[in-house]
């Protein structure tokens, strides 16, 4: 039986996200296989082990429990390859085998968690610290794309200090090139946590200006009138494709409020697209997955434009949503793979990794 560390939590805007997940990620773990350790996080960057009840976690409960915490930290000793735990004035080192960091956003899955546990010696579920960064970063993964010809919306982007020096010129460069309804995202931010919707110059302005208080980058996207779809992809080397999804927003588009609070957004798998558009997705998904230096795991999310047909890549995800209405979980087993044998074969393809690395 190995020891498999599972971090939640977090110093992000999707903290509460990461503990609805990881609470669904606890519940399928095969118990015969691996010995659970509960790493969390707390909003202000404080770490426990918690040993307590698992469904504690989904609601932040879990800090309540306090006979069921001590205080822990990630050993940054290579040797140690494990985690201090402290009990009074005693610290004992935990060896873990292997850790899924069931984190999302910053301090989560933009890089810092992984180098963290790549320096800590510890086998970790999905992107090392170079794919995570660049996949969180849509800037960079939208340049990656067009470098390596994948299409997508046409792109600009501006920084906070760009928009403070020329905001409105580059307002109208967007308006010119973009049209509108055009969409806002901050550059490093998951969830669609700060992206919104802009119908004209005004509109885009207040926008930009709410997007910068998430992030110093932000990322401005035109408009695709077209299907919303999502694909899985699994592996280091050889990949496994799931399912492709097709989510129908119960807002303008599937922001925040669509994916974690509203229950009311459709999700159709298999995708209402023929057959030869979905194998499409998949192929071009594996080539975005290769190009972005993915392992382990990824979320690849595409729209379907509906004048042309034309596929066009919207974003990775490395560590995706985990919730039981989230699509990775959902999308897998649509291909025959159940949610315990998924969480098994993520934690074996972590230690895989590191073993190839070594």
């Amino acid at each position: 039986m190995k020891n498999a560390l599972f971090i939640f939590g977090g110093v992000s805007s999707e903290h509460d996200v990461s503990c609805i997940s990881a609470t669904s990620v606890l519940r399928h773990v095969p118990q015969d296989k691996y010995k659970i350790y509960m790493l969390g996080i707390t909003k202000d960057g404080r770490s426990f082990l918690y040993s307590g009840n698992i469904e504690n976690i989904e609601n932040d409960g879990w800090l309540a429990d306090e006979g069921k915490l001590k205080k822990a930290v990630i050993s940054t000793s290579h040797a140690d390859h494990g985690i201090i735990v402290f009990d009074g004035d005693k610290a004992e080192t935990v060896y873990i085998d292997v850790c899924f960091p069931v984190m999302h956003g910053k301090n989560g899955e933009d890089g810092t968690m992984q180098g963290l546990l790549t320096v800590a010696g510890i086998p970790f579920v999905g992107c090392n610290t170079m794919s995570s960064a660049v996949c969180m970063d849509k800037a960079m993964t939208n340049s990656i794309c067009d470098v390596n010809n994948i299409e997508q919306a046409k792109w600009l982007y501006t920084t906070k200090y760009g928009f403070e020096c020329n905001g409105k010129d580059f307002v109208k460069m967007c308006a010119e090139y973009l049209g509108f309804p055009c969409f806002v995202k901050p550059a490093n931010a998951g969830s669609s946590v700060g992206v919104r919707k802009s119908t004209d110059e005004n509109s885009l302005y207040e926008d930009l200006k709410y997007a910068l208080s998430f992030d110093t980058r932000v990322v401005v996207e035109e408009g695709i009138v077209g299907a919303e779809v999502e694909t899985a992809v699994m592996g280091n080397d050889e990949l496994f494709v799931g399912a492709v999804g097709e989510i129908v927003p119960c807002n303008e588009f599937y922001d925040f409020e669509a994916k974690y609070v509203d229950g009311s957004t459709a999700l159709h798998i298999p995708a209402r697209i023929p057959q030869e558009k979905q194998s499409e997705i998949k192929e071009i998904a594996k080539k975005a997955y290769k190009a972005f230096g993915c392992s382990g795991l990824a979320r690849i999310d595409f729209f379907v434009r509906e004048s042309d047909g034309k596929v066009l890549l919207n974003e990775p995800n490395t560590i995706p949503g985990f919730t039981s209405i989230s699509m990775y979980p959902m999308l897998m087993q649509e291909a025959g793979v159940t949610y315990p044998q998924l969480i098994d074969k993520l934690l074996c393809l972590a230690i895989d990794r590191q073993e190839e690395e070594k």
